[in-house]
């Protein structure tokens, strides 16, 4: 296979997994996937399973329960049966059933005390199988310089295991309910001080933020007030999901930043989350990278 023609497929399939993500709530059948592949349904089988080590069967699935499981982390609002229904089931208990063989936990057991680590092996089988195929465009010609306004925000401090990132994103939620702060009014950011790639479970950090006015008191959450300063900064627009944003960020420093003749800045990158997972798709996502430059 050339590699216009492995470029061609991979285009074909990055199209497939994003109709997947948009279309979670609707039969999504073999039929309708092949034909937004272009592919003849009697090889589409054989050949996602061999591009992404998955069946699209079970990859449809743990695509739906990975969106459920945000929206119980996340969402105490919404309600199971609603959640089951989105998901593609046709009863609570199938639901339910299906949720505790891919999780250990009924849906509401990890609504209530979520276990990460069951959680993150059948994520991480999921991540690495829309990995594979599919890497980050070199998307160096699309970075620019703009000048970010210092601002503050109410901050959580992850410390720890990065698979438990979930828990700490959860008590800012819960800080904004109180305070009345939603994401469309406060924006969301993100300041990564280590690369979890690079750095032992233990000694992992980063700080899950919201924009503020007004001053953090003191609160139950551990949330704290902190400042994104002021100043230059390289800025990258992702879009899609985390799967590829690490790709993209190491694009920004392996390509972009010895060619622009650039100094980083004494400030760890940050990210500001435009649109996120599950409001929308993953595909549909969009982050905003931030490399501080003097």
């Amino acid at each position: 296979m050339t590699e216009a023609t492995a470029n061609a497929c991979s285009v074909r399939f990055r199209r497939v997994l994003e109709y997947i993500d948009a279309h979670l709530e609707e039969d999504l059948t073999l039929e309708r996937l092949s034909g937004v592949a272009a592919f003849s349904k009697y090889h589409f089988l054989r050949q996602f399973s061999e591009l992404f080590g998955i069946g699209v069967h079970e990859y449809v699935k743990l695509v739906r329960l990975r969106r459920a499981s945000y929206r119980l982390a996340l969402q105490d609002r919404a309600r199971i049966i609603d959640i089951a229904m989105a998901s593609g089931y046709e009863s609570p208990e199938a639901f339910s059933r299906a949720f505790k063989k891919a999780f250990g936990q009924t849906p509401s057991e990890f609504r209530e005390q979520p276990r990460w680590d069951p959680w993150h092996a059948t994520h991480e089988r999921l991540r690495e199988a829309r990995a594979l195929p599919l890497r980050a465009d070199d998307r160096a010609r699309d970075v620019r310089v703009a000048r970010f306004e210092e601002t503050r925000v109410a901050a959580v401090e992850h410390r720890g295991d990065p698979k438990r990132i979930l828990e700490s994103v959860r008590r800012l939620i819960a800080w904004r309910k109180e305070n009345r702060l939603p994401p469309r009014g406060s924006a969301t950011f993100n300041i990564l001080y280590d690369d979890p790639a690079e750095t032992p479970p233990e000694a992992y950090r980063a700080d899950i933020c919201a924009a503020i006015h007004r001053p953090v008191s003191e609160n139950p959450f551990g949330v704290v007030e902190k400042t994104i300063p002021g100043g230059r900064c390289a800025v990258l627009r992702h879009v899609g999901g985390d799967d590829t944003l690490f790709e993209a960020v190491r694009g920004l420093y392996a390509a972009w930043l010895p060619a622009s003749g650039e100094e980083p800045r004494d400030f760890p990158l940050f990210l500001q989350r435009v649109r996120f997972f599950p409001e929308v798709p993953d595909h549909e996502g969009v982050t905003d990278i931030f490399l501080p430059l003097q």
